[in-house]
């Protein structure tokens, strides 16, 4: 199973947010997709979902093209958004079998759901309405919501953010478990340790390009700073991409001046008619 993004490009009144990324995701690994604030990073994720639609660029999930075979290609794709947005007067069992119909993967609700509720410590939680839930309660569903189907392909906003550790350390586990099965993970985060424990490999975003790939090794030999950790080798690469430029004020144009496209709004993972 692989994920495959070919010259990405979104704009949002004439900026550019992400500039012609292009990179891979192949089945048995977790990569990690880290930038700093306004890299491009979340509007990547939607395109990628389908959430947004890419103004140019190539989406391939497993054997598909997004764009043309869109709901063969979703069947294999889970989300996990930073900030989730359920339905209010939903439970968390509807919203689990609500997720399980969308993929007709019933047989796998039945059997995933209670071990699910149990290890994420959602038991007690099973039958309150989603809207009485506490942040890190509904980043909690919309772990279990990617799970509760068969996915191959898991994309990953800042999933950590808001749970509790035990439930962070559950979390990990089960994406280390799904590599281990095959799966493609993508996950954007900006706790550099996390990430340097947990993927094999990262992506690193800047101003909407693709500023450095490679496994942390290669990051240090690129940056000449072999022994340091993730988080010293990515603040030295950003640094570097941050240095003035020989370019004119007037060839930039209004560009640098825009605001940034990775906006805190609420992402959809749960299914909404339309």
């Amino acid at each position: 199973m692989m994920l495959l993004v070919e010259n990405l490009v979104k704009s949002f009144k004439g900026f550019r947010a992400v500039d012609g990324v292009s990179f891979q995701v192949n089945g048995g690994e977790i990569v990690g997709l880290l930038g700093p604030n306004g890299a491009g990073k979340t509007t990547t994720l939607r395109c990628i979902t389908g959430i947004l639609k890419p103004d140019s660029g190539r989406i391939q999930i497993g054997d598909y093209d997004l764009a043309r075979q869109e709901k063969e290609a979703k069947r294999l794709l889970a989300f996990i958004p930073e900030m989730p947005n359920p339905y209010e007067l939903l439970t968390v069992r509807e919203h689990m079998r609500l997720v399980a119909m969308c993929y007709d993967t019933l047989d796998l609700y039945h059997q995933r759901a209670d071990e699910l509720l149990e290890r994420y410590e959602l038991k007690d939680k099973a039958d309150a309405l989603a809207g009485t839930l506490s942040k890190g309660m509904k980043q909690k569903l919309a772990v279990v919501c990617a799970l509760v189907h068969d996915a191959r392909v898991f994309l990953c906003d800042e999933p950590l953010m808001g749970i509790d550790p035990k439930g962070q350390y559950t979390l990990k586990s089960d994406l280390q478990r799904l590599r281990d099965e095959g799966c493609a993970i993508l996950v954007s985060t900006h706790q550099l340790d996390t990430a340097e424990r947990l993927c094999d490999r990262v992506i690193i975003m800047h101003k909407g390009k693709l500023l450095a790939e490679g496994t942390l090794a290669e990051l240090q030999e690129r940056a000449q700073m072999e022994g340091s950790t993730l988080e010293e080798v990515f603040l030295r690469l950003t640094e570097e991409a941050e240095a003035p430029s020989t370019e004119l004020p007037s060839e930039r144009g209004a560009l640098s001046a825009s605001p940034t496209a990775e906006s805190p709004e609420r992402d959809d993972v749960f299914p909404r008619p339309g």
